[in-house]
């Protein structure tokens, strides 16, 4: 889990945490108005001026690239700050950024970027609004690679300037993973002055080539951009974006519905129809990158066995827990540890998912040695509660397991599932839709230990797989088949449980034109895929 993106990752994993991906065809705005934002007056053309405010659910602690943790911040740095590639927005492909181009060596350990030679830093303290070069890419970069709380660059042995606007990213060993690394907004590119000349205060005064810059922070309360005049691309039509800190969900959509803000993120529960029944407003809801889950311990307990687990997996009613916990809509049920927004997800694989069979489950746990079932514990954070009490009254009702919730603090969550302490647990993991950052992260056996793979689970024939997978070949579809075959011996071993994907969601007022929800959760305004966000009068 991105850990904190492995926070929302790890917030998404856990409290409920952030984060990813899921249905390309259930893709759709849930809204009154056409897809893709399409009101009506968005065919005409875009103006110039006014200031987006947008309400955040969660308060950002820091804007320094290496030391964030939480998609929230991100949304934030995304707008003052740029990276070499960016993702398109069906997040199916790269498009430039700060890049112009890009080649990989043939043993895939060396990445060479071609770099614009037209962009230009924001105005700071440390240095007048100059031009960005190659020394800076490699510094912020091997930075990163260096000192990311989160490890968002990993294998990276150095980055070399090749050029006066070229740069060589040299890995340790062949990863075809690198490029999405690339678009994480920890990789941005910001000036040495500036991060040394600020220290430890960087994160409050962030500096970078993006289409704002920050003007003000009122910390626990509001972030304010205005307008980058040097932007290297398309000029922005806002003057600005002011972000609201509104953690309070009912508060949210009541600062919506009266005009306070413009765009109110993570809209969940009942208040998805008072936005949808609002005329002003429309919901932005589309499946994410992000998977709700079920651990069963692999190697300790009853769960140690195949046959248990298929038979806890037979007697768990999912549409049921999907539909009880999600009343108001924004989530569906799960069929694989994958998003089906993944370019390697692959629907022919879901009729591998355990069916509901109570009685098949019965069977099977008697056949296991447990006829009359066993007492176990599950961990889960206060957020993950209602999913908890569903699955435990079915599993009493269909097997009678007793399942004890032990209800725990982030800390304690993550040590005692890290350590494979946990007879069961229920976390969620946000990430990219290359399905590196899922599979490998929560079924590589290099994992056992941490967070991702607590639950243990390990099989050769995977780890081959997902190996084969980043060092083969960076051919998208040929990567793809090779995560499918690794998805075929995970979903036969029945390692865990799948529960839902949650959407992505926003409210926003009918004025605001031109955006849209990203299945990633980042929050875009202006970015290189050919999103400018413009606001009607």
């Amino acid at each position: 889990m991105k850990g904190n993106r492995f926070s929302h990752l790890v917030l998404l994993v856990i409290t409920s945490l952030v984060l990813i991906l899921t249905a390309c065809s259930s893709g759709t705005n849930d809204s009154k108005a056409s897809p893709s934002n399409g009101n009506k007056k968005e065919a005409g053309k875009p103006q110039d001026g006014g200031t987006l405010k947008v309400g955040l659910s969660a308060n950002p602690k820091t804007l320094d690239p290496i030391k964030y943790t939480g998609v929230y911040e991100s949304q934030v740095m995304r707008s003052v700050g740029d990276t070499l590639i960016v993702y398109n927005k069906e997040l199916t492909d790269f498009v430039p950024s700060l890049a112009k181009k890009w080649k990989i060596s043939d043993d895939m350990k060396v990445y060479t970027f071609t770099l614009r030679d037209d962009v230009y830093f924001q105005q700071g303290k440390y240095q007048d609004g100059r031009k960005m070069t190659a020394e800076d890419v490699k510094y912020s970069l091997e930075r990163s690679s260096k000192q990311s709380a989160m490890n968002r660059l990993r294998g990276v042995e150095k980055v070399e300037v090749t050029g006066e606007n070229e740069v060589a990213i040299h890995l340790t060993k062949p990863n075809a993973a690198l490029l999405p690394m690339l678009t994480d907004a920890g990789n941005i590119i910001v000036p040495k002055e500036e991060v040394e000349g600020w220290g430890d205060q960087f994160g409050s005064h962030l500096i970078g080539t993006g289409p704002f810059k920050l003007d003000s922070w009122e910390k626990d309360s509001q972030v304010k951009l205005v307008r980058h005049d040097k932007y290297w691309g398309e000029k922005p039509h806002l003057d600005g974006v002011v972000f609201n800190i509104i953690p309070d969900a009912n508060m949210m959509v009541n600062s919506l519905r009266s005009g306070d803000i413009n765009i109110g993120m993570d809209v969940k529960g009942q208040n998805r129809e008072l936005v949808k029944k609002d005329p002003k407003l429309k919901l932005l809801s589309k499946p994410a990158l992000s998977l709700t889950y079920l651990d069963l311990n692999n190697k300790k307990g009853p769960t140690a066995n195949k046959k248990v687990r298929e038979a806890i997996y037979k007697a768990t009613n999912v549409e049921e827990i999907v539909k009880g916990v999600n009343k108001w809509g924004g989530a569906e049920k799960s069929f694989m540890p994958l998003p089906k927004k993944s370019w390697g997800y692959s629907k022919d694989l879901e009729k591998l998912t355990p069916t509901y069979d109570p009685k098949e489950a019965k069977k099977l746990l008697a056949e296991a040695g447990y006829p009359d079932g066993f007492k176990t514990e599950l961990y889960l954070a206060e957020s993950r509660v209602p999913y908890g009490t569903i699955f435990q009254n079915q599993m009493k009702k269909n097997l009678n397991i007793d399942v004890e919730l032990k209800v725990v603090e982030w800390g304690t969550y993550s040590d005692t599932v890290a350590k494979g302490n946990a007879p069961m647990s229920i976390g969620g993991w946000t990430w990219y839709p290359d399905p590196y950052f899922f599979l490998f992260q929560l079924f590589h056996s290099s994992q056992v230990g941490a967070l991702g793979n607590g639950k243990g689970y390990e099989n050769p024939e995977v780890d081959k797989l997902l190996d084969r997978a980043v060092s083969e070949t960076v051919d998208q579809n040929e990567r793809a088949k090779l995560y499918q075959q690794a998805l075929e011996v995970i979903l036969k071993d029945i390692p865990r449980i799948e529960l839902d994907t949650v959407d992505a969601t926003a409210g926003i007022n009918q004025t605001v034109q031109g955006f849209d929800v990203s299945p990633d959760f980042s929050l875009q305004i202006v970015d290189p895929n050919g999103t400018n966000v413009w606001m009607s009068k």
